[in-house]
């Protein structure tokens, strides 16, 4: 089962144990993340190095450098059309859990629009 955390209308300690939390933010809602992680879970951030780690779990900082240059030569790409994107579906955030539990299959990529 996978769950979203609303945090301003749910509380973040309800979930219970997981698998895995993918954090986002960092800080405190980290910190209190990593409490949640069931032994033998993750916690995976990309928010900085993790403040705290699960009791029983792995904690991974992930970080993903941008290049300049890389990411000019990847925007000439798409304009020149050397290099396409293979979006199967748009979804709005309401609907993101249906969307990565699709009833077919849907050939690309999933996008979640967060605003309208």
């Amino acid at each position: 089962m996978q769950e979203f955390v609303d945090l301003e209308n749910d509380v973040l300690e309800d979930v219970g144990g997981v698998d895995l939390v993918f954090d986002v933010f960092g800080g405190d809602i980290g910190k209190r993340s990593a409490g949640l992680v069931r032994p033998g879970g993750m916690l995976v951030t990309v928010a900085g190095p993790p403040e705290a780690r699960p009791a029983d779990g792995l904690a991974i900082d992930f970080v993903v450098v941008s290049d300049r240059a890389q990411l000019s030569e990847i925007a000439q790409r798409v304009r020149d059309g050397r290099l396409r994107t293979n979006i199967g579906k748009i979804a709005t955030l309401d609907d993101a859990v249906a969307a990565f539990n699709p009833t077919e299959r849907v050939k690309g990529k999933t996008i979640i629009r967060v605003r309208p």
